[in-house]
């Protein structure tokens, strides 16, 4: 997470988060933290909420005659958490996402589990059509406690250059 303070005014200060396109080196991994403990209501929840109806989300009797004997956490709960975690060290200063690939779900994922994760820059480039702003691709890989790999996937944002964000233009 790159965390900067900002002089706003005489004894003034604010916290500014996120990484601009140039701070960004491929190669370069990001821890993301804290981890998140996911409970039983927060995946009947997300199930819910989204109009997921498969039991193996919700239902613990169902889920006892399964291969896995018990709810697995819904994958696109995973893959969100994940992508929230990432934001303060990936996407803080993006314009907008372009895309997600590769999303493999390795391990399943259970309630009471802790879920941590981390990115990789795997590609960088000036963007083509905005001159303010540059094209960014990370591999993020998501672990439980145990460090099993449970959640794989590749994420492209177009970041902002310096003095080209929201941010920038808004006096954040």
């Amino acid at each position: 997470m790159v965390q900067n303070v900002k002089q706003v005014g005489p004894n003034r200060y604010r916290e500014t988060f996120g990484r601009y396109y140039e701070d960004f080196n491929v190669g370069d991994v990001y821890e993301h933290r804290p981890g998140r403990t996911i409970t039983q209501t927060d995946n009947i929840w997300f199930t819910l909420l989204t109009m997921n109806t498969h039991p193996m989300h919700f239902d613990e009797e169902y889920a006892k005659a399964s291969e896995f004997g018990r709810c697995i956490v819904c994958s696109p709960f995973t893959v969100a958490l994940m992508v929230g975690m990432s934001v303060t060290d990936v996407s803080q200063k993006a314009i907008a996402n372009l895309g997600w690939s590769d999303i493999k779900l390795t391990h399943p994922l259970y309630a009471g589990d802790t879920l941590t994760c981390e990115s990789e820059v795997l590609d960088k480039r000036e963007s083509k059509s905005r001159p303010g702003a540059g094209i960014v691709t990370v591999r993020t890989d998501g672990y439980n406690q145990d460090r099993k790999l449970v959640c794989t996937f590749n994420r492209t944002m177009l970041i902002a250059r310096r003095g080209h964000s929201v941010e920038d233009r808004v006096g954040y």
